[in-house]
C-alpha cells in the first residue's frame, strides 16, 4: 500500500508555480492576484480562506480578502461580485461557500465572470469541462486528477466508482475520469443514496472516489484487492483520548482499508491540500491569459 501524500505534492506544485511567477515578475510584469469574498464567520470557511491566503503568499501571488457580515443582503453581495468582475487587476476570485441560508448561491455563482471563476463552478466552465474544452476545472476534482497523474496511476480502461453526486466533487470527477484525456478514459459508475446493492459496484472498482460526508463509511470488505481509494471526505468524530477531544477522519476507513489498497489518500493530508493548490493553478492560468492580452 502506498499513500498518496497531498501535502508533499502540494508543496512540489507550489514551488513550481512560484518559479513560474518569478519568471514573469522578473520581466516587470505584475504578480498574479486572487481575491476571495468571505461571508459570515463559519469556522471551516475561515480556515479554508486563511489557507488560500497563506498559499498565495508562498507562491508570490497578491491576495485580497473581502469580509462581509452574515446579514448581508443579496443585492449587496452581487454588487461586491460585480466590482471584482470589473477589476482588471484581479485575475480570479471566489465566493466562499456555503453562504448563509437567506442568500441565493446559484444567483451568486451565475453573477461571477466565467473568465475569473477559478473555482470552476460557473455553468459555462462546467459545460466546457464536460465537452473536453480548455477551461477552469473545479478545484477538488482538478486536485484528484493531478494526484492520479503525478503518482502515475493508470486510469485508462479501468473501472471507476464515484460515491456521491454533488456538483462540487462527485458529478464533475465522474465526467473528468471518463473524458478522452490523460488521466481519463475510465469506465465510470456514479453511485449515490438511491443506488441499490452498492457493494456490487465498489467490489468491482479499480478506483474509488468517495465524497459522501459519512465518517469511515468505506470498509475493506467493500473493495477488491489492489484498489485505489481517493477519499474526499473530512469528518470530525469524538476522540476523548486526545487532548482536543476529537479527530478528523475521511469517508474511507483508512486503518481498515490500508492492507488491501494499492494506493490511498489520507485524511487529513490527502485531497484537501490539493484543492487549494488547484485554485492557484487555475489563477495562474487566468493570469497568463490576462497578461498576454
Amino acid at each position: 500500500m502506498k499513500i498518496i501524500d497531498g501535502r508533499e505534492l502540494a508543496k512540489t506544485i507550489k514551488s513550481e508555480i512560484a518559479d513560474e511567477v518569478k519568471k514573469y515578475t522578473s520581466t516587470g510584469k505584475r504578480r498574479p492576484h486572487l481575491a476571495a469574498i468571505l461571508v459570515g464567520e463559519d469556522p471551516a470557511s475561515r480556515v479554508y480562506v486563511r489557507n488560500k491566503t497563506r498559499s498565495c503568499d508562498k507562491v508570490g501571488f497578491d491576495s485580497t480578502l473581502i469580509r462581509k457580515g452574515a446579514d448581508i443582503q443579496q443585492d449587496e453581495l452581487l454588487e461586491a461580485v460585480e466590482q471584482l468582475n470589473n477589476d482588471s487587476n484581479i485575475d480570479g476570485f471566489i465566493v466562499q461557500l456555503p453562504l448563509p441560508a437567506h442568500l441565493n448561491e446559484k444567483e451568486i455563482t451565475l453573477a461571477i465572470d466565467a473568465e475569473k471563476d477559478v473555482d470552476g463552478f460557473h455553468p459555462e466552465n462546467f459545460g466546457k469541462m464536460a465537452q473536453g474544452m480548455d477551461t477552469f476545472l473545479p478545484a477538488t476534482p482538478f486536485g484528484i486528477l493531478t494526484m492520479l497523474d503525478r503518482y502515475n496511476i493508470n486510469v485508462s480502461g479501468k473501472n471507476c466508482v464515484v460515491l456521491g453526486r454533488s456538483n462540487i466533487v462527485g458529478t464533475p470527477i465522474s465526467i473528468l475520469l471518463s473524458r478522452k484525456a490523460n488521466p481519463g478514459n475510465a469506465t465510470v459508475t456514479l453511485c449515490h443514496s438511491r443506488t441499490q446493492n452498492l457493494v456490487n459496484y465498489t467490489k468491482a472498482a479499480d478506483i474509488i472516489v468517495i465524497a459522501l460526508g459519512k465518517a469511515n463509511f468505506l470498509k475493506k470488505e467493500m473493495i477488491k484487492e489492489g484498489a485505489v481509494v481517493i477519499d474526499v471526505g473530512i469528518n470530525r468524530i469524538d476522540a476523548p483520548e486526545l487532548e482536543k477531544g476529537y479527530k478528523l477522519v475521511g469517508d474511507a476507513d483508512f486503518d481498515d482499508l490500508a492492507e488491501k489498497c494499492s494506493y490511498i489518500t489520507p485524511v487529513p493530508g490527502g485531497v484537501g491540500p490539493m484543492t487549494v493548490t488547484s485554485l492557484l493553478m487555475n489563477t495562474l492560468q487566468a493570469y497568463k491569459k490576462n497578461i498576454s492580452e
